[in-house]
């Protein structure tokens, strides 16, 4: 609690995994911001077109893999590279455990606006077994979804015979993290495995006692399979300069992109994140964790772009940050197969008891954001 500290400019806290603060108090995530404003994105336009070219067919083959959700983000990627480029882009979507109407009906109007798409559906069990160890052993509710998002569309790239594949922004380097890829665009596999499974990977899968043939969409190719397809695997964030709220009027313009009628469980937006009910329990177990929650991170990312002063963001955080998920309740019981009991244990195992006191059955912070 004597270190605790927030971005004397956003609203980031030091218990972020990977965070540093200059001198001034700014965390990484907004000295990138300022960074940004003087970056050569004309040399980085050169780059993508470079890389594009490289990959363009002249078959009516696809040209690269977009993994899109129906949301803001992946549609404004898919957009760019068809319309603004004259690429060939392939969409996929690994379908959430736990998908929400209104995302469903966000997809299906990124496919009508004029795109070649796939739906994966790894196998079910395996998934929830996977999203369960991953609830229980790493406080990651949908684990076996992240390593899906990423090994089964490069399973499917490889299929295809695809070997460029854009996935939106690079969250370490945008929201304050490893600064590993700010200046080079592409990555591996043992960077997704490091960085966004957080090591765990091999454990969890080792766990879960699947059989092989459950675990095709979970499994990632070989290294002579990656070697001889050459894929590679950047972040379009690295060659514009990423505005979520820009890629929303974007994708609702030119997609059909619909936000929802309310704000989203615990913050005070309601465009994004609006594909599976897991997100909510994603980001409130990360508030355990850390002591931020999804009001934060959206707040951060308004002040960032000057959409919002400091004590806005402030107010909106104290009134929305850190809310338990309660509509979605009975919908994770079901899910997992545990009891109310159960679960709550689970989720308390997560919860910084540096940070928080349990009162009324509730985690409250001992902290006051500042």
């Amino acid at each position: 609690m004597k270190s605790l500290k927030w971005c004397t400019n956003c609203l980031s806290m030091s218990t972020r995994p990977r965070i540093n603060f200059d001198e001034r108090g700014w965390c990484n995530a907004c000295v990138w911001m300022e960074q940004k404003k003087t970056l050569d994105w004309e040399s980085r336009h050169r780059e993508l077109n470079q890389l594009l070219d490289k990959h363009r067919h002249q078959d009516n083959g696809f040209d690269c893999l977009v993994p899109v959700s129906g949301g803001k983000d992946g549609s404004y990627v898919a957009y760019n590279l068809k319309h603004r480029y004259g690429m060939n882009p392939l969409a996929v979507t690994i379908t959430p455990p736990l998908p929400l109407e209104l995302g469903e009906r966000n997809l299906r109007s990124f496919v009508e606006s004029g795109y070649n798409h796939i739906s994966i559906n790894p196998d079910h069990e395996a998934m929830r077994v996977l999203n369960k160890i991953g609830l229980i052993e790493m406080g990651f509710p949908y684990y076996g979804w992240l390593i899906a998002i990423q090994s089964a569309v490069i399973r499917i790239a490889i299929n295809f015979g695809i070997h460029l594949i854009f996935y939106g922004e690079d969250g370490e380097v945008e929201y304050g993290g490893s600064t590993e890829t700010a200046k080079k665009p592409v990555y591996d596999v043992s960077y997704m495995k490091k960085i966004y499974l957080e090591g765990g990977y091999e454990k969890v899968l080792e766990k879960s006692k699947l059989p092989l043939e459950s675990l095709y969409f979970f499994g990632f190719p070989s290294d002579a399979e990656l070697d001889q397809s050459a894929i590679s695997i950047t972040h379009w964030s690295y060659f514009e300069n990423w505005d979520p709220y820009r890629n929303y009027l974007t994708a609702k313009e030119h997609c059909g992109l619909k936000e929802s009628e309310s704000s989203n469980s615990g913050t005070f937006t309601n465009f994004s994140q609006n594909d599976q009910a897991l997100y909510a329990l994603h980001t409130y177990i990360m508030y355990l964790k850390f002591g931020f929650g999804r009001a934060n991170q959206d707040a951060s990312i308004e002040i960032r772009r000057g959409a919002m002063d400091r004590s806005q963001a402030i107010n909106l955080v104290r009134l929305y940050d850190g809310q338990y998920p309660e509509e979605f309740l009975e919908t994770y019981l079901d899910y997992y197969q545990m009891s109310q009991e159960e679960f709550s244990i689970a989720l308390d195992r997560w919860a910084n008891l540096d940070l928080f006191d349990k009162v009324n059955g509730y985690w409250t912070p001992k902290f006051s954001i500042s």
